[in-house]
């Protein structure tokens, strides 16, 4: 193996029986995604004594020895964009929070090379991690591309590994604003139902997945309009598209989102999905200082909260 990877030495314990080996070691290894684990095994970067050629669903059997070989960060070839929007809330020398505008996507990614959250955060921001990979860097977490709000980044390799820790262990609060179809029931609401790759759509995500992951989101009503609710929305997990596939899966797709239906003929009308990370509190990494922000709602957002409030008072 080239010197500059990484070697990780581990020994399974009968706890560990049954575990694929992708999330095995995205639990063993902070730094590594589940995905970026499976992408590991794929690339016959893992070895286990006595399996040749192991793969991602390989059942662990506890006691085995295995070695990771983590390559190290490839030289990044992304051209800084002075142009792409967001707002810097908060920087110090381990992290920054932004604030993402809707229509901006987070990284590069299939279909997205250019003009991405990376881009821009290149431009404005010093030395960011590289651990999160050549595409990712500073990346801990993600917003959709219609999503507005907050984001933290990681600009060094110690401050991203115990972000991704933390967020591993529910130790970040999230808050969102969701404008949604209809009015629930309950004031206050729990959401627990395991989220995984739709069947038939492999753009969507839902609850109804032969594989999937556990998932819990809690709303709170914070206003009522007619046919629509303003939600309060806290994740206790961080699953892709959670809070949509879960508000939509109770009845209450968020106002906009096409993909898991809320241009609904009757009701508000948006051009994006009416989704908002509001609040992020967290305990600083590394100096240990509580840390708590909020970001106002985008325009479009707002007045449409306003022209609902409108038809409300008439």
């Amino acid at each position: 193996m080239n010197k500059s990877e990484k070697i990780i030495k581990l020994t399974a314990t009968p706890e560990d029986q049954g575990k694929r080996l992708d999330v095995f070691l995205g639990e063993k290894i902070p730094e590594l995604t589940r995905s970026q684990a499976k992408k590991l095994i794929e690339q016959g970067r893992v070895k286990i004594k006595k399996v040749k050629n192991p793969r991602p669903k390989h059942k662990i059997q506890g006691e085995e020895e295995i070695e990771v070989f983590i390559p190290a960060p490839a030289t990044l070839e992304i051209t800084p964009q002075e142009h792409v929007p967001f707002d810097i809330i908060y920087e110090d020398s381990h992290l920054a929070v932004i604030n993402k505008p809707a229509g901006v996507v987070v990284h590069p990614a299939a279909g997205h090379y250019e003009e991405t959250l990376v881009h821009g955060l290149l431009a404005r921001l010093k030395g960011l991690s590289g651990i999160g990979g050549e595409l990712r860097p500073g990346i801990v977490h993600r917003l959709d591309k219609d999503t507005s709000g907050l984001l933290v980044v990681a600009k060094d390799d110690q401050t991203h590994q115990a972000l991704t820790n933390m967020f591993k262990a529910r130790q970040v609060k999230k808050t969102y604003l969701a404008l949604v179809h209809g009015i629930p029931h309950a004031k206050f609401g729990v959401i627990k139902k395991p989220i995984g790759r739709h069947p038939v759509n492999r753009k969507k995500m839902s609850v109804h997945a032969k594989v999937a992951r556990e998932a819990e989101t809690i709303y709170r009503i914070k206003e009522t309009f007619h046919k629509a609710s303003l939600l309060e929305v806290e994740l206790k997990t961080g699953r892709t598209h959670q809070i949509r596939v879960h508000l939509s899966s109770i009845g209450h797709p968020i106002v906009g989102d096409e993909l898991y239906g809320g241009a609904k003929p009757h009701g508000p009308k948006a051009k994006r999905q009416m989704l908002h990370a509001w609040r992020l509190s967290f305990k600083h990494p590394i100096t240990g200082e509580e840390l708590s922000f909020e970001a106002p709602l985008p325009e479009d957002f707002e007045e449409l909260l306003n022209e609902l409030r409108r038809q409300k008072a008439a």
